[in-house]
């Protein structure tokens, strides 16, 4: 009996819940993709440009290293990082005395050479007279040849002397030259107007330079008026980069402010990062960042407030086009391609 009420109550069940599932599908229920909500517009005819991103550095334009040419402990330090410099000022002394000391030998062996070469003018004076009396009394037969020849030779090795004096005094003036300029150089100008924007060495401390290599670089001088982005831009991308195509310049440090920007140097040689199959090839790409692009922060009262070092993201428009149909990219969406061709063969075709 309850088995025959069982069935009685499941058989009316399963009979509902197959009519629902059939009419369900029918209804589009289930059984079929979650439909994709897409803005519909009017396909129009825009202006597009195509861009290329890039990120990299802020750097100055123009920035000089400053290395010694002569060695020494600094004894003179007259500026600290940031300070503002013109062009002349002084900015470091290296202890002169070692060069002082190679002056005054200097002048001392002028004074020797001069004083060498005096005495071998007057030893030439007498060679030349008593080779002229010897030359006159062997005309006359009156002295032998070898007497002569001895008044002769003596005569040449005077006039010798008097060169090889003449050239010591030149070489002493060379080197009065020479520890002239390395004492010079011990004080260290400003080669231009512009900030000290890096600072490498301290008071007391010993530097090495010489005349032929770099030395120990001491500090930079950057015109910080005029910045630009050096960014990399991969080697697919580069030949869509020209000099003059403008860019909008994102800097990490200014949050929703935009610079404007503007090619001025593409390298020719290419940069190689990674290994084997992991290389990236880039070129660098210097982008100048228009000052009046920036006017207002300056007005604010920042003086310079693009730094050395700063992270920038470049977008360079490479090329713009009129007149193209567009559609907002909103409105596109993509779809698996359902459907199906076939081709039929009549029997004619059939050989």
């Amino acid at each position: 009996m309850k088995n025959t009420r069982l069935l009685k109550i499941l058989v009316p069940a399963v009979i509902v819940l197959i009519a629902f599932a059939i009419i369900g599908q029918k209804a589009g229920w289930f059984g079929k993709a979650a439909a994709v909500k897409v803005a519909v517009e009017n396909a129009e005819k825009r202006t597009i440009t195509e861009t290329i991103t890039a990120n990299g550095k802020i750097q100055p334009e123009k920035e000089v290293k400053i290395t010694p040419d002569v060695s020494g402990e600094i004894v003179e330090l007259t500026v600290k990082e940031g300070d503002h410099v013109e062009k002349g000022q002084l900015l470091i002394r290296i202890k002169p005395d070692v060069y002082i000391s190679q002056k005054d030998r200097s002048m001392a062996a002028i004074s020797s050479a001069r004083a060498r070469l005096a005495q071998a003018e007057a030893q030439f004076i007498q060679a030349e007279l008593s080779f002229n009396r010897t030359k006159q009394l062997y005309s006359e037969e009156t002295i032998s040849k070898s007497e002569y020849e001895q008044a002769e030779a003596s005569y040449s090795v005077a006039k010798a002397e008097v060169d090889a004096a003449k050239f010591s005094v030149v070489s002493a003036e060379a080197s009065l030259k020479e520890a002239n300029e390395n004492l010079v150089k011990t004080s260290i100008y400003a080669p231009m107007t512009g900030t000290v924007s890096m600072l490498l060495v301290e008071l007391g401390e010993r530097v090495a330079g010489t005349g032929m290599m770099a030395g120990t670089e001491m500090l930079r001088v950057a015109d910080l008026s005029r910045m630009e982005a050096q960014v990399e831009v991969n080697e697919n991308d580069i030949p869509r980069v020209k000099l003059g195509d403008t860019a909008t310049i994102e800097v990490d440090a200014y949050v929703d402010y935009k610079f404007r920007g503007v090619v001025t140097e593409i390298a020719n040689s290419a940069k190689t990062t990674g290994v084997s199959a992991d290389q990236v090839t880039n070129f660098d790409v210097k982008i100048l960042v228009l000052p009046e692009s920036y006017k207002d922060l300056t007005d604010k009262g920042t003086v310079h407030p693009l730094r050395p070092g700063m992270s920038a993201t470049v977008e360079i428009r490479t090329e713009t086009k009129s007149g193209v149909v567009t559609v907002p990219i909103q409105s596109v969406t993509t779809r698996t391609d359902t459907t199906k061709i076939v081709k039929t063969v009549s029997n004619e075709d059939i050989r």
